[in-house]
């Protein structure tokens, strides 16, 4: 016998539940990990575009005219302290506290969007000051990987009112808590990326 399964469970039956079985688990496992293997292809593409075209300013600004280390240090904040409280909410999960899972989930919620407001006010004052990603190659590829960023914590967020909304309606059940896993490790991964953007964005590419 599995921890979470039986092996005596006949496959009508098992089909049948919201339970997988453990073949089943190791695919989607699988196949979230090759996920995330594209992902960091994608983003490892992104950065070396940026890398290329950092001085491709067109006689326009360069990013130690434009960024904000101000901003960026908080929104860095706010995604860490995100990360821990999703760390928690998963902690409560393997506790079986519904209560506290949901709360965290939500404070994680709260600091991902509260990331995005001042990525999209950062932007909106960019695009203001005629530094739109039209204005040079360097200001397109910031906006490129930086908005790809977004996209995916935009993305995490409606994943975790999903995730709040399984827990809610059907509890710890094994399927839940591996879509909750698998939240947990995108979230996780998706800081990691912004570290990554913050050192060389703003605090390597933000300096002359």
């Amino acid at each position: 016998m599995s921890s979470l399964y039986t092996d005596t469970v006949p496959f009508e039956a098992a089909s049948m539940t919201e339970d997988i079985t453990p073949m089943r688990q190791r695919i989607t496992a699988f196949g979230f990990y090759l996920y995330l293997l594209s992902d960091a292809i994608v983003f490892a593409g992104l950065f070396a575009t940026f890398a290329v075209l950092h001085n491709a300013t067109n006689g326009g600004p360069s990013g130690h005219d434009l960024f904000s280390l101000k901003n960026a240090y908080i929104e860095t904040a706010l995604l860490l302290t995100s990360s821990f409280t999703c760390g928690m909410a998963m902690l409560a999960c393997d506790s079986r506290k519904l209560r506290e899972a949901v709360f965290m989930l939500g404070l994680t919620f709260l600091l991902g969007v509260s990331f995005l407001v001042l990525e999209l006010s950062e932007f909106r004052h960019l695009i203001a000051d005629g530094a739109g990603p039209d204005r040079s190659a360097f200001l397109s590829s910031f906006f490129t990987l930086v908005s790809t960023h977004g996209l995916h914590v935009f993305a995490g967020l409606l994943w975790a009112i999903y995730i709040a909304v399984q827990l809610l309606w059907r509890g710890f059940s094994p399927a839940v808590m591996r879509r909750f896993f698998c939240f947990s490790l995108f979230w996780h991964v998706i800081d990691v990326v912004w570290i990554a953007v913050f050192t060389f964005v703003y605090l390597v590419g933000g300096r002359a």
